[in-house]
């Protein structure tokens, strides 16, 4: 790894709505709302020549569809979308690449792992959520406030904001090389924020398209849910972070999903893999007494949990929680309202 020095961001405001910049040659950076606290993804246009590959879609919405046709009778000038390259499988990123492949005909490009979690999703409608996710909250001590709140409520549903994904994908995997943009790019997995997610990494110059895998000044959620509640994404995302850091270099751009364009790879590498060290270790200090999940928010962020982040801040706990249990560092056992309450070992 080379020398390691500052994170600078090259642009210090991003794209207007229904505009782009070109962060290089054919390669446009656009941004799309998101209804959330990140209140935002980032997608990019890379030129094909004849046709533009796409890179994340956005929620499925009205705006977003808007916002979309603009873009391409504007800075996409027309010129057809033939293949659509989504990261990973969450909806901020797959949301419209259905849309894509129904309206426009373009190839959806992805991991399989991604297809696989997002159509499954998209065909899991709930009304309310399940049994089994809400003993997963009990299992967690969720504040209970919160839980009588969600036991009625609409859950959040990919169907909401995920297009109809119809058959069919193109499945790229590790060490594939593909041509886009006029560019050959390594593909090399990342996993912990989502399985199986894409970075690609320019042979032909200094872009690093890196999804939410690495962004430059938040570090993404890593969470556990009821889908596979002994999951430990935690060490996912320590071995793809030291992984990937292999490849950083200081000269490299990277495309995150969130937030902007960014250089100094290497030290967001570093950063990336200490600050859940460091979370990890005050973690555990925190659980000289017996604690449930919903009481180890302190230990893990540094700020306050408010009822609107209060879901992911939930679930990384519990991803914390499960990293210190597989390394045999703490013990769990069941309080008599089910809450799973854990313990640091002597």
């Amino acid at each position: 790894m080379n020398e390691m020095t500052g994170i600078r961001t090259p642009w210090t405001e991003p794209p207007a709505e229904g505009e782009a910049i070109q962060v290089a040659e054919g390669v446009l950076w656009m941004r799309l709302p998101l209804p959330m606290a990140l209140d935002h993804v980032n997608v990019y246009a890379l030129d094909d020549g004849d046709s533009w590959t796409l890179i994340d879609t956005g929620f499925s919405s009205r705006r977003t569809r808007a916002i979309w046709s603009a873009l391409l009778d504007g800075p996409l000038a027309g010129k057809p979308v033939s293949r659509v390259i989504v990261t990973h499988h969450h909806p901020d990123h797959m949301g419209l690449a259905g849309w894509f492949q129904s309206e426009f005909g373009a190839e959806l490009w992805t991991t399989r792992t991604a297809w696989l979690f997002a159509r499954m999703l998209q065909l899991d409608e709930q009304a309310v959520p399940r049994q089994e996710t809400l003993d997963f909250y009990l299992s967690a001590g969720m504040d209970k406030e919160i839980f009588e709140q969600r036991r009625s409520e609409r859950p959040f549903n990919f169907a909401d904001v995920v297009y109809p994904m119809p058959l069919g994908f193109k499945r790229i995997q590790q060490d594939d090389v593909i041509r886009v943009g006029g560019r050959n790019w390594d593909v090399h997995m990342g996993n912990g924020h989502a399985p199986e997610h894409l970075t690609l990494w320019s042979r032909d110059d200094n872009l690093v398209i890196s999804g939410d895998q690495i962004l430059p000044s938040i570090s993404s959620n890593i969470g556990v849910y009821a889908t596979e509640p002994d999951a430990d994404p935690v060490a996912d995302w320590l071995e793809a972070c030291e992984r990937l850091s292999h490849y950083a270099r200081e000269d490299q751009l990277a495309l995150g999903g969130h937030k902007l364009p960014f250089t100094g790879l290497p030290m967001r590498m570093k950063q990336l893999i200490d600050n859940h060290h460091g979370a990890l270790d005050r973690l555990s200090l925190h659980l000289s007494e017996p604690r449930t999940a919903g009481e180890c928010f302190p230990p893990l962020f540094k700020r306050s949990i408010g009822p609107a982040e209060y879901g992911l801040a939930l679930v990384e706990a519990i991803a914390h929680l499960n990293h210190l249990y597989h390394l045999g560092q703490i013990s769990r056992s069941h309080r008599e309202d089910g809450a799973w309450l854990w313990h640091r070992k002597d």
